[in-house]
């Protein structure tokens, strides 16, 4: 029976033994409330340091499956900031699905992590070096390839990615580490590497792709570069810079369905009175400043300038936008709306806010709901003046 000591990867290494393995099979419906029984049991037949790395890792695999899936997470190998910073499936497997159309069969993943960019590009067909300069990252990313079938197509290479050398390779995709010791980095040039490095050994490659924050300013994206927002189930996850694609280009993608919203350079549109329909942008839309173009296929204006809702008079499907159909458009007033939401028997409201300084959460302390019925409160601004409409969403 392996004896691990406090070495992290020798920890590791012995997860991946017979006897770990094993060990982690047992413990696929872990129950974290019955942790203390658990790990006394176990420790009964197995070495304290292996039941400790075990349970770590049946906690880690707990927390990835909003990232993997089920599936995947039983089987892969986590590190907490391997959890906390990698790519969700669904936006790694857009990616790679992106790269496989242009062509792209042989990629040198920088900055890999533990391999879940890597993971979908093999499942594309590409065939990936995957880099990293951190040891158990690298073991873990080793082990993950083989725990899911993939290490014939992805060769783990721990390396500082500035050193290793790109050409031959047909793209070549980095995920800057955008997090240090006080937590998240918001200067592009204190990533690691600096996005200008990433920046350049992009261009050196028929087609690259930086990760970036979703909240990098539109100045500091290069000329050369086609950047794309990518939200999934209504939430924003990431940005990316392509090269080689489509220059200067803008462009706004929802998963899972894969709308994909490309910019045309349009006027924002005119602001007018509030109509029957109210329309709030997908959060990748927004970011990728496309609220324009969304507004354009519903006919739709804007409320107010400085705000990313549109309104129209017809209610039209899109992937776009969420709409609401509106009943009051009114002035705020905390006063009005408890009578308002008392006289309907109102005692569940969604409450969003764009423009306005009232917190959802304190406003719903102070309505105090109570009823069979529904609604929802818009708090925001209507040509510069503090406003709230109420309504529902379309369809309902």
């Amino acid at each position: 029976m392996p004896a691990p000591n406090d070495d992290p990867r020798t920890a590791f290494a012995a997860l991946l033994t017979e006897e770990g393995q094993a060990l982690l099979a047992g413990l696929r419906d872990y129950d974290p409330a019955r942790e203390l029984a658990t790990a006394t049991r176990l420790r009964r037949e197995h070495a304290p340091e292996l039941v400790s790395a075990a349970l770590g890792q049946a906690r880690l695999r707990q927390r990835a499956v909003a990232k993997f899936g089920a599936e995947d997470a039983g089987r892969m190998f986590f590190t907490p900031n391997g959890v906390e910073q990698a790519t969700r499936a669904s936006v790694a497997a857009h990616r790679a699905r992106r790269f496989a159309a242009l062509g792209v069969r042989r990629l040198a993943d920088l900055c890999c992590g533990i391999g879940g960019d890597a993971i979908a590009l093999a499942r594309a067909g590409v065939s990936v070096l995957a880099v990293d300069r951190d040891p158990l990252t690298c073991e873990v990313a080793r082990a993950n390839a083989a725990a899911l079938g993939l290490a014939g197509l992805i060769e783990v290479r721990c390396a500082d990615v500035t050193e290793v050398d790109t050409a031959g390779y047909d793209a070549v995709f980095v995920d800057p580490a955008r997090r240090g010791g006080r937590g998240r980095i918001f200067d592009p040039e204190a990533y690691s590497p600096p996005l200008s490095w990433a920046v350049e050994a992009a261009r050196t490659a028929p087609y690259a792709a930086l990760k970036i924050a979703p909240g990098v300013p539109h100045e500091a994206i290069p000329e050369d570069a086609e950047a794309e927002w990518i939200s999934d189930a209504g939430d924003v996850k990431e940005a990316v810079l392509w090269f080689g694609t489509e220059p200067g280009a803008r462009r706004a993608t929802l998963l899972p369905g894969g709308a994909s919203l490309t910019g045309e350079g349009l006027p924002d549109p005119a602001v007018r009175p509030v109509g029957r329909y109210l329309y709030e942008p997908d959060g990748a839309v927004i970011r990728a400043h496309l609220v324009a173009e969304a507004a354009r296929e519903l006919d739709g204006g804007l409320i107010d300038e400085t705000i990313a809702y549109f309104t129209a008079d017809a209610p039209r499907p899109t992937p776009f936008a969420t709409g609401y159909e509106i009943t009051d458009v009114l002035p705020f007033n905390l006063k009005r709306l408890k009578a308002i939401l008392r006289e309907r028997a109102v005692g569940v409201a969604v409450i969003k806010k764009r423009g306005s300084a009232v917190e959802p959460e304190e406003l719903r302390k102070k309505l105090r709901l109570d009823g069979p019925n529904s609604c929802v409160i818009v708090l925001t601004r209507v040509a510069g003046a503090p406003a709230m409409l109420l309504g529902r969403p379309v369809g309902e």
